[in-house]
């Protein structure tokens, strides 16, 4: 380096950054900062004699500036023409004021271009450097095509200084980055690759770091690498910490380069040459037994270096996976830090053992840790380290320890993060079907998953339970049993109700001979949850009395009483309606062998591979793809109606060297023998219906088969006549959308369903509330063959009690047949009657559409239920005896009072039901506390039932007139 001259402290710079710094205002700042650029600009222009040290000391004072978040428009004239400076300090100015302030596109960069290759060409390592960096820092396309081939010159050189030839790595690392085809290739590969034999440990980390690239983008040409790596790392790894003091860290003996070959050798599948993969176990055995040596420092540094090789080490061991001495011993240190104090210690030892525990030589070595995980999965407290548990226990399970896991699993996720349960709902029902070997416990396990995780169960999970349950006959009757006790419970989450009704309309037979399940009991059960579920799930019950009909012909009069009620022959949603006319018509004309034909048992489902896996593989990144080595897909779908039962039928088939594999065992299960006619195949048009999609091939049809194009999986069942029901068709034109009419209404008593749908947009919701805070997910389908642009959420700032902050989009456009999801965050920050609002927008085929959306959130969603005894309930209810504290309303029964019923309505609600606390047993208490931001606010409620009248009076006491007369409202007309 040039000695410093005289003057290098740039005294006025120092006196400038004072003057900044003692501003006591913003004005203050920028009338100084204004004041010295005048200054600067005169002196640049009126003054010609300006000598290097000032034009580098102005050039400074420009740079502050512009660091300070000014615009600085002027200088950069001065600043080039610094870099022909001989002095190293006003050559390192210029070129820092090129590299952070400098348009790249700026006339100026051809002579910049000049000055750096004059740098490059001549004997002074400082001035080659600098010029290295500045090409490394503006690293763009016009860099690349300039110097791609100065810089492999420098790089391989024999008169090239180690420090340059660093440099020189580093930047041809930027510029290959920018530009993958200037990569270097033929004569300069050997050249580039013996660099890993340089006898400084500096270059061969730099060299390390640009291999690894060019082994990513030509693996073919690089390969002779591997052994060069491997012998460089044998001499690092069997050296000592006195050998390279130089580069030693906290007695670790190059822990950077030793990661870097690590990493570089996981690009390449074992070596075949025996010596230099017993040269390559020895290294590796080296680092395991290296890493069970006591400490030779208690600092940090030192334990985060050596652990850092040695994860390296584990990883290049499992990415070899032929050496089962080596797997085993690091599972065991990886066993090790399962108890350490070190929280990323154990995330680590977590994640590393998910994938030793795939590999069949050390699956029985993790499997030893299992209660270990177990306790990290109860105790942890870092949620990060409980969700890589529950992969571990995934991971990890087999026929031997499955029930205990899934029961562990289960247990957890009672109280897991809600983040996480939609998946831990996945690895149980794979877990279960996958390693069941009694079926009567994989229904059990099902059908308590429903209930403890019942929101989070998609509808391939409980589609999937239907189809086992159809396709074994051994278990057809302890399904229904189950089931049916299931659904008794007063709080019976809307899954539970749909598997209920698809297996007791097929198998309700099995058990109505008990008169504890009698046909009628089985009816009036399934009926007292209609009111409460969506339509959909009406559509299906609906089904399930057709087919009751035919099961049991002494409750066909109570069945169409129910066909004939008008909120289902004049219900607002047309599929209610027309099941409804169809049904009732059906039972009333048909006879008795025309109704057993037609509402006969579905026949068993063909055998494929359940969608539940794939399902679950998508929501994890793959590993990175091995060399040469792609993965395609190919995707059908089959759509059937057969028998009163609508079902979507697809196939997704990954070509990845991955076979696919029977998760369920249906091979014992024979295939139907009935006639059936295969319908048409189209190409499935998203993923997620794929994964929507378990049936799997053609369905046997005894009676007539019709193919639908409808996209939604919402019913098992359609129409009993085999015509296909609220056909979708292509859209040829799409039409702005500019105002709506949603759903959001029927979200009162439900957290996920579908908010908006028309032939060209549908809008999937799902709601998850704690306290005063909300997350909603809202997915975006479209439906047409058209791209959506531009497409955004935002909040409309209609409710400023209650704050909508959407998260930023992944992407701003909506491909044809594809989803967007937007994850709306949204905090209750007082008591509110209207539902937030965000507007939509986004453009297609030259027209904007733009609509406002009412979301879902109403007050009693930020209910707690709140328990207590007769005493206290009736205090408090005194104590809010208040003008304006009590809200009451009496209204005619809207359906017939039942009892459970009701209970359950005011449990879905938010409220507690308190039995045993009001003198009239037919009465209704309880109690809730609605959170906010602000403060909370207790509320109570009577419901008190009138059966001969028909009546009810609803009265609502809380601390503030609004929630009670609010809550009210919301309760209108449920009853």
């Amino acid at each position: 380096m040039t000695p410093p001259v005289k003057g290098d402290g740039m005294r006025g710079l120092s006196v400038f950054i004072s003057d900044i710094r003692n501003c006591k205002s913003r004005e203050a700042e920028i009338k100084r900062i204004n004041k010295e650029l005048a200054n600067i600009r005169t002196k640049f222009k009126g003054d010609k004699t300006l000598d290097g040290y000032q034009k580098k000391k102005y050039v400074c004072k420009l740079l502050f500036i512009f660091l300070l978040g000014h615009d600085i428009d002027f200088g950069q004239k001065e600043a080039v023409n610094l870099l022909v400076s001989n002095k190293y300090t006003e050559k390192q100015i210029g070129y820092l004021f090129i590299s952070v302030i400098l348009n790249h596109e700026s006339d100026l960069m051809r002579l910049i271009i000049q000055n750096i290759k004059n740098d490059l060409s001549s004997r002074n390592p400082i001035f080659i450097t600098l010029a290295l960096q500045c090409i490394a820092n503006i690293g763009n396309r016009e860099m690349a095509d300039a110097f791609a081939q100065d810089i492999p010159k420098l790089l391989v050189s024999g008169d090239t200084l180690d420090t340059v030839k660093q440099s020189a790595a580093l930047c041809l690392l930027k510029l290959i980055r920018t530009a993958p085809e200037l990569m270097p290739t033929g004569e300069w590969t050997t050249r580039i690759i013996h660099l890993l034999n340089d006898q400084h440990l500096g270059v061969v980390t730099a060299a390390c770091s640009l291999i690894d690239i060019l082994v990513k983008r030509n693996p073919e040409e690089y390969k002779a690498c591997v052994s060069l790596a491997v012998s460089r790392l044998s001499r690092i790894v069997t050296s000592t910490y006195t050998d390279f003091q130089d580069y030693t860290y906290y007695f670790v003996p190059a822990p950077w380069l030793s990661v870097k070959i690590l990493r570089l050798l996981q690009n390449y599948p074992p070596p075949e040459d025996p010596s230099i993969k017993s040269r390559l176990n020895e290294c590796l055995d080296t680092i395991l037994q290296k890493a069970q040596e006591a400490l030779k420092s208690k600092k940090l540094q030192h334990s985060n270096a050596k652990n850092a090789v040695l994860f390296e080490a584990i990883n290049l061991i499992i990415h070899i996976d032929s050496e089962p001495n080596l797997l085993v011993k690091a599972c065991n240190q990886l066993g090790n830090f399962l108890s350490h104090k070190d929280t990323n210690l154990r995330y680590l030892a977590l994640e590393s053992m998910c994938l030793l525990a795939t590999s069949e030589f050390s699956h029985e070595a993790v499997k030893k840790h299992q209660e270990t995980v177990i306790n990290a999965l109860k105790t942890e407290r870092d949620i990060s380290v409980r969700q890589r548990a529950v992969d571990l226990l995934y991971a990890m399970c087999d026929r031997t320890n499955a029930e205990e896991i899934v029961k562990e699993m289960l247990a957890y996720l009672e109280t897991a993060d809600y983040h996480i349960r939609e998946e831990m709902v996945l690895k149980v029902a794979i877990l279960a079907e996958k390693y069941a070997v009694d079926y009567t416990w994989y229904v059990d396990i099902m059908l308590n998953l429903i209930r403890i995780a019942g929101d989070y169960v998609s509808e391939e999970v409980w589609y999937r339970v239907i189809q086992i349950v159809v396709n074994r006959t051994d278990v057809q009757g302890y399904a229904a049993k189950t089931v049916f006790e299931a659904l008794q419970a007063p709080a019976c989450h809307e899954n539970m109700v749909k598997v209920g009704g698809y297996i007791l309309g097929e198998f309700g037979n099995l058990i109505a001979g008990d008169p504890r399940s009698s046909p009628l009991v089985q009816f009036e059960l399934l009926h007292s949850k209609y009111h409460l579920c969506s339509p959909q799930t009406r559509c299906l019950l609906l089904s399930t009395y057709v087919k009751f009909i035919n099961l049991f012909s002494e409750i066909k009069q109570q069945i169409q009483h129910v066909l004939k009620q008008e909120n289902n022959l004049k219900s607002s949603d047309v599929e209610i309606q027309q099941r409804s006319v169809e049904y009732l018509q059906l039972s009333m004309i048909a006879d008795a062998d025309v109704l057993a034909t037609v509402l006969e048992e579905m026949p068993s489902f063909p055998e494929r591979e359940s969608s539940i896996l794939s399902s679950i593989l998508q929501k994890k990144k793959p590993p990175m793809e091995t060399i040469g080595q792609k993965e395609e897909k190919i995707e059908k779908t089959t759509t059937n109606v057969q028998n009163g039962h609508e079902a979507k039928l697809g196939q997704v088939q990954s070509i990845a060297n991955v076979q696919p594999v029977d998760l369920i065992g249906l091979n014992s299960t024979p295939p139907s023998t009935k006639n059936h006619t295969p319908t048409a195949v189209t190409p499935l048009k998203s993923d997620q219906e794929a994964l929507l999609d378990i049936f799997g091939g053609p369905v046997p049809a005894p009676v007539q088969s019709v193919p639908v194009s409808n996209n939604n999986l919402d019913s098992l069942f359609s129409d009993t006549f085999g015509v296909p029901t609220q056909v979708v068709s292509e859209v040829s034109q799409f039409n702005p959308i500019l105002s709506i009419q949603d759903n959001h209404m029927q979200f009162i008593f439900t957290n996920v369903d579908t908010l908006f749908e028309n032939e060209a947009l549908k809008i999937f919701i799902k709601c998850e509330f704690k306290q005063n805070l909300a997350r909603l997910t809202l997915t975006f389908l479209n439906k047409t063959n058209f791209v959506f642009q531009n497409f955004s959420v935002e909040s409309t700032g209609n409710n400023d009690l209650v704050r909508v902050l959407p998260r930023a989009l992944e992407t701003n456009a909506i491909s044809s047949q594809s989803e967007l999801a937007q994850i709306l965050n949204v905090e209750c920050v007082n008591d509110f009657i209207e539902c937030p609002q965000v507007l939509v927008q986004f453009s297609c085929e030259g027209t904007q559409s733009k609509f406002e959306l009412n979301l879902p959130v109403f007050l009693n969603k930020f209910f707690d239920p709140v328990q207590m005894d007769s005493q206290t309930f009736f205090t408090r209810w005194k104590n809010l005896a208040n003008p304006g504290q009590e809200q009451q309303k009496i209204f005619k029964a809207n359906f017939p009072i039942d009892k459970d019923r009701n209970s359950q309505t005011l449990i879905n609600f938010g409220w507690s039901s308190l039995t045993g606390i009001d003198p009239n047993p037919e009465n209704f208490c309880g109690a809730g506390i609605i959170h906010t931001s602000t403060q909370q606010y207790g509320c109570l409620y009577r419901l008190e039932p009138n059966r001969q009248a028909q009546m009810y009076r609803l009265t609502i006491r809380s601390n503030k007139e609004s929630i009670s007369k609010r809550l009210v409202e919301l309760l209108d007309n449920q009853f």
